[in-house]
């Protein structure tokens, strides 16, 4: 199962990686096209940004799996594990409450727009609201599985990292650990 899982999270980078890459051909084409042609594609900026509102929402996801979001736990760290344990389920059950929101009002805006093309592409509206679908119902699974793990102990408050202190901190952990060692420094 986590074989699948992490399957799934590696094509959704994939996605993700693709979605970039349409952004960046169909805007700096279009920037060639304008300047050098005097000429463009009508429906480039319109598809630029549908494609950036999933990159964002999936990349989101992705974030939400990794525990990438940044936040502060310091209050969270100096309490007794009794309490920090109250405390990460409160703020969970308030993350379910935040996206079963933003899931219904995805999938009402859906509904209503289906039928709405866009002006330049004439791709549905309900795909652009849609987005918001892609996020939620991923979002609302994997809370709920951490909530799980908390209330049933596999995951202990007091050394998962549930958000990360700083951008800072989450660069150094996604480099590669060097083979070399560290430098000298004269003093």
């Amino acid at each position: 199962m986590v074989r699948i899982i992490d399957f799934c999270f590696l094509a959704l980078k994939a996605t993700i990686a693709a979605l970039l890459a349409g952004m960046v051909v169909m805007v700096f084409g279009n920037v060639v096209l304008r300047y050098a042609f005097n000429t463009g594609i009508t429906y480039s900026e319109e598809l630029s940004r549908i494609l950036f509102l999933w990159l964002t929402f999936l990349g989101a996801v992705v974030a939400m799996h990794e525990h990438g979001h940044l936040g502060v736990d310091t209050l969270l760290r100096r309490m007794p594990p009794a309490s920090a344990r109250i405390a990460v389920l409160c703020g969970q059950a308030l993350m379910l409450w935040a996206t079963w929101l933003m899931i219904s009002g995805s999938w009402t805006q859906t509904l209503i727009n289906l039928h709405v093309s866009a002006p330049a592409t004439g791709i549905s509206m309900g795909f652009f609201y849609g987005a918001g679908l892609a996020f939620g119902v991923p979002a609302l699974l994997l809370i709920l599985w951490d909530m799980l793990g908390v209330i049933t102990g596999r995951i202990d408050v007091a050394t998962t990292e549930f958000v990360k202190e700083s951008e800072d901190e989450l660069a150094l952990e996604q480099q590669p650990a060097s083979p070399l060692p560290a430098p000298l420094v004269k003093h």
